[in-house]
This record gives C-alpha cells, structure tokens and sequence, in this order.
C-alpha cells in the first residue's frame, strides 16, 4: 500500500513538472528559425505585412532567392486592388530588386487554402524553383511549415520568422495580447494536425 501511494506520488510530480515545462515552452515551440538560401522566397500574407515584406525584401538582397513571391489579399480599397497598392509600394521601395518581385493576388484566407495560390504564383517563375524559404510571422512558423511541407512536397521548404514585440513573444505569459496571440495558433496547430493534415491536397 505505501509504495503504491509512493508510486502515485512520483507520478503526480512527474505530470506536474511535464505540465509546467509545457506551460513555459507552448510560445517558443511555435517558432522556427532556419532560413536556408533557397531558389524563391514567400511572403505569405497576414498580419503586418510589411514587416514580412521587408525581411523578404532583406533576404532577397542577401542572396537568399532569385525571387520573391509577395502574397496579397484579393481586396479593393478607395478604388484599388491592394494589389495595385502593393506594386505601387515595391516600385517605391525595392530598389534593384524591383523585377525580382512578383505581386501574388491571394483569394483564400486560411494558409492551408493559400497553398493553392501560391502553387500557381510559384508556376510563373523562370526558372521553376525546386526551394522556397517562407516568410511569415514567428508565432506562426511552425504551423506555415508544416502546412506547406505537406501540401506541396514538391518544393524544398524552410523559414524564417519576423517578430513583432507588441504581437508575440515565446514568453507568452508576459502580456495579455501574447496569451491570446498563443492560444489562437495553438487552436490552429492541432486543428491542422489533428483534422485537416488527414486530407488529400484539393479534397
């Protein structure tokens, strides 16, 4: 009887200290950060998305791809496409890079479905690319990764992540907005691995 009770002890510890070691590293094991020099960048569309446009813009620069692939939702404001937007502001900002960037029109607003427009943006580049480095917020490495490992295998892919302080930090208790940002992803990541992952590509 004691050791039993000794036993359930040890156990009990054990949860508690697998519950703690998961409850302080649920926001670092959302971010990857290995950028490899790759033949194309993507820049997928979301949250403040000119600061992935400029970290793409940066590893472009660096000789991280030939090219780069800026994902923008399929919207109209004051008259305009912000597509048109969008080509407006890399003709103002990117420099020698200008003819390196293509402009992708995003209609879907869930990174799984986002893979299909980013399949056919990747189909007008010349050369095909065989690597993709993904740009994308650090929160939402991991799930971006995942995703279009699995979607479109055909391609190489790794990724970098683009933080921003007042979104996310892997300290997630911190702040209020880093909770919320933390539990959101983290809904998602299991919605991918637990349900949507299972599917065939375009079922």
């Amino acid at each position: 009887m004691q050791k039993r009770a000794v036993f359930k002890l040890l156990l009990s510890v054990c949860v508690l200290v697998l519950a703690i070691f998961a409850f302080l590293h649920a926001g670092s094991y959302l971010v990857i950060e290995h950028p490899e020099k790759s033949d194309a960048i993507v820049a997928l569309g979301g949250d403040h998305d000119d600061l992935r446009y400029w970290r793409g813009l940066q590893l472009l620069r660096n000789g991280y791809g030939s090219h780069m692939l800026l994902d923008v939702p399929e919207q109209r404001l004051y008259g305009k496409t912000l597509a048109q937007y969008a080509t407006d502001f890399v003709a103002q900002s990117a420099g020698a890079q200008q003819s390196q960037i293509v402009i992708c029109s995003v209609t879907n607003d869930s990174t799984v479905q986002e893979t299909t427009d980013i399949q056919r943006c990747l189909a007008g580049i010349n050369p095909a690319p065989r690597s993709i480095l993904i740009v994308t917020g650090d929160f939402h490495t991991r799930r971006a990764l995942s995703i279009l490992r699995a979607r479109l295998p055909q391609y190489h892919w790794s990724v970098t992540a683009v933080r921003d302080p007042y979104m996310f930090g892997e300290a997630w208790w911190k702040h209020r907005e880093w909770a919320k940002i933390c539990v959101w992803e983290w809904e998602k990541f299991l919605w991918w691995k637990l349900f949507e992952s299972w599917h065939a590509p375009g079922s």
